[in-house]
């Protein structure tokens, strides 16, 4: 993810405020130790009012992603709040045979004994969600966090402000106080939080602030699931329908005006393949934003002036194969898509993150040096490879190290709730979604039970002599 507001800061708040948001974490924590969330049939009638309630609310919440990112209703639906509702029924259907025990095998030293494996709540999570799908990613692990039994304090971004809103209204609407409880704010309140204890951490937003958030929760031993990001890749192979390639790369890319996590950041390919492709680019931009993006009900806008700016210092016109900084309009947050040719490694555009509509090209000699240039950076959150050849796909799935790799699409695949979703290395740690969602947000608990007849047990018990003697050495030695 890129940068956001998010970072340690002297606490400004005032004393009715502090109180207020000490209260809401006391009244959470009270309410999981009353068993609140312990039965699976509570967990199930929340995440039932969770749907009602999106879909109650999902004109407010669409005027809300309208206001602060530009999304029309359709991409809205595509990528927020379907996506979301898609978690829910996939949850609501499986939540049961996720939790039904699984039964542990406990070898013949112990029998004769029982052992299974049983998920219990972890207490009560902190989710500090970012700006960029402010409803896909708040709620998401929302999701997780109620199916798991948990009472949840949310923390929505306030570089979104309107989803913010929207998302307070949702939450304390429709779903219980004992569950959900929703505080709104920016730097005090989050460092207010990150100084309570909790049972775990669901950040998502970059590596920077991830570490303040791993430093605050390794205060209190608490556990954390990060979903940051990084420099995605994208390697377009010989041979490749390059039509079809190209328009997947500009849908992926220019999505959410490129402010997605996993978004194509560059793209690199052998000079013969590149010549080839960018014409397909340009008429793969065309065909989705036509000639004037800026007049695409379906392109969005930056998030701030303050990213607006960063972006715009990234952009060579140079080099801009289409779009460029001629028609970028700051007053409207508007960053037309921008596909840069030409680029070198050591280029700014190719420093950090770019997090916006600009997509540079890199030649390569093939998909050897490709893979050298990924392994060479920091783990991203996903790769992608566009290659007709089973071998390449294999020896990218083989030598690269990503939180997912994604080979003939883009951003499609985040869309699947059965799919773990997590990053590595910089791009973060712990993944959820679906099945990996629950179990992300509990803890698997053994449970053995042995009987006291027999006492089978004593042959582990001293003294070691005789018989016994011989047969732990025959089992252990």
């Amino acid at each position: 993810m890129s940068t956001d507001a998010h970072q340690a800061a002297p606490d400004t708040l005032d004393p009715a405020r502090r109180d207020a948001i000490l209260a809401d974490h006391a009244a959470l924590r009270a309410s999981f130790a009353a068993g609140t969330t312990a039965e699976v049939s509570a967990r199930l009638a929340q995440l039932e009012a969770l749907r009602r309630g999106i879909r109650a609310e999902e004109p407010r919440l669409v005027a809300a992603l309208a206001k602060d990112l530009g999304k029309s209703r359709t991409e809205s639906a595509l990528t927020e709040i379907g996506v979301v509702l898609q978690e829910i029924t996939h949850t609501i259907r499986h939540l049961r045979s996720w939790l039904a025990p699984q039964r542990l095998s406990l070898g013949p030293l112990l029998a004769p004994a029982k052992g299974q494996l049983v998920r219990e709540p972890l207490g009560t999570v902190l989710i500090i969600a970012p700006w960029n799908y402010p409803v896909n990613l708040t709620l998401g692990p929302l999701v997780a966090a109620i199916a798991g039994g948990n009472t949840a304090l949310v923390k929505p971004s306030e570089v979104a402000p309107a989803t913010s809103a929207a998302l307070a209204h949702l939450l304390r609407t429709h779903l219980g106080p004992g569950w959900v409880r929703v505080v709104e704010g920016a730097v005090a309140e989050t460092t207010l939080l990150l100084e309570q204890r909790f049972d775990l951490i669901f950040y998502t937003g970059n590596s920077r602030v991830g570490r303040i958030v791993a430093r605050a929760a390794a205060e209190h031993l608490t556990p954390t699931v990060l979903e940051l990001g990084g420099k995605s890749p994208v390697f377009v192979d010989e041979g490749v329908d390059l039509a079809v390639a190209a328009r997947r790369i500009v849908w992926g890319k220019f999505t959410n005006a490129g402010q997605t996590c996993i978004a194509p950041d560059y793209l690199m390919a052998t000079e013969r393949t590149l010549e080839q492709l960018k014409p397909h680019l340009v008429k793969a931009v065309r065909a989705l934003y036509g000639t004037r993006p800026e007049r695409s009900a379906d392109y969005g806008r930056m998030v701030s002036t303050g990213h607006f700016d960063r972006v715009l210092a990234l952009i060579d016109d140079e080099k801009a194969l289409i779009g460029g900084s001629e028609t970028a309009d700051r007053a409207q947050r508007f960053l037309p898509p921008t596909i840069l040719d030409g680029v070198e490694v050591d280029d700014p555009v190719m420093e950090e993150e770019i997090f916006g509509p600009v997509l540079p090209l890199l030649v390569v000699d093939g998909p050897g040096e490709a893979i050298e240039r990924i392994r060479a950076g920091e783990k991203p959150l996903t790769a992608y490879g566009f290659t007709p050849h089973r071998a390449v796909e294999e020896e990218f799935a083989a030598r690269t190290s990503s939180g997912s790799l994604a080979l003939g699409l883009t951003l499609a695949h985040i869309g699947v709730p059965g799919m773990p979703f997590g990053g590595v290395g910089e791009s973060g740690m712990g993944a959820y979604h679906g099945r990996a969602g629950l179990e992300a947000l509990t803890h698997a608990k053994p449970v053995v039970a042995k009987p006291l007849r027999p006492d089978t047990l004593r042959v582990v018990t001293p003294p070691y002599r005789g018989p016994r003697k011989r047969l732990l050495h025959r089992l252990f030695g």
